[in-house]
């Protein structure tokens, strides 16, 4: 018992012990500025996002789980600028 090595003529199985690592995918850009706004993502994609936790993609292309009151934050400029360059009836909001 003192010899966790593996005999193969011990017969049973081996467990093996990982150190804790963090596996979850860095999901921020990385330059903290993406956090001080508002983006615009559609609207379904916030109200899946709500329900299952699936991070969603701005029109700016930050990747996040939404957890915050937008109304609370300016809007992002690069976010409002493609939106304003969006011709009317494409895909809906």
């Amino acid at each position: 018992m003192s010899d966790p090595t593996y005999d193969p003529g011990q017969g049973g199985t081996g467990t093996m012990i990982k150190p804790d690592t963090d596996v979850r995918p860095d999901l921020s850009h990385g330059d903290g500025d993406h956090e001080r706004f508002a983006h615009y993502v559609k609207k379904a994609k916030i109200t899946e996002s709500a329900l299952t936790g699936t991070p969603v993609i701005a029109l700016c292309g930050k990747v996040w789980v939404p957890n915050r009151d937008p109304k609370k934050f300016p809007v992002c400029p690069e976010c409002k600028e493609i939106y304003e360059g969006l011709t009317p009836g494409g895909p809906e909001e």
